[in-house]
């Protein structure tokens, strides 16, 4: 388990649809475990998805309780494997960032309220209701997985996207 390359927008693999994953063999439990490691290590990353790394698989995961936004409301790490939102509720603007796209921000509208369901890396199927940031984060990474980028949702390209600050 190591950290990876983030793909960086324009590359094309970030636009491509991902696959199903049927069941958790090595292979894909290696493969969470780098996405683990390279969440991490990205500076404020609170997920990352397997196309964000040149895997083009439905898994993704998620760590909002290290960051302030997502600190007191949140289930900890989520490990999703072909996750599916089955309702959403509520709607809210929110600044995004992504490894991906490093040099921008950008003001989207999501759902305030989701409930999704995935396959943890267990094999177990779960079921969690998420809000706020933590359903942001979701759905951010989730797009992911259909080849979207929040570049594709800002609210408005002339006063909805920012330069990035740099981390130090």
């Amino acid at each position: 388990m190591s950290v990876q390359k983030i793909l960086l927008y324009p590359n094309p693999n970030l636009k491509k649809i991902a696959h199903s994953v049927d069941k958790i063999d090595p292979e894909i439990s290696e493969l969470i475990g780098d996405l683990l490691d390279t969440m991490y290590a990205g500076p404020g990353s609170v997920g990352v998805a397997a196309p964000q790394i040149g895997v083009n698989l439905r898994i993704c995961v998620i760590d909002v309780s290290k960051n302030r936004n997502g600190k007191d409301n949140n289930h900890g790490l989520l490990v999703m494997v072909n996750p599916e939102i089955i309702a959403r509720s509520g709607s809210g603007i929110m600044r995004e960032g992504c490894m991906s796209v490093p040099d921008y921000t950008g003001d989207v509208e999501r759902a305030t309220e989701v409930t999704v369901k995935f396959m943890d890396g267990n094999q177990e199927i779960v079921e969690i209701v998420a809000t706020d940031f933590e359903a942001v984060a979701i759905q951010h990474e989730m797009d992911h997985l259909d080849g979207i980028l929040f570049l594709d949702r800002i609210v408005s390209l002339k006063t909805g996207l920012f330069r990035r600050k740099s981390y130090k």
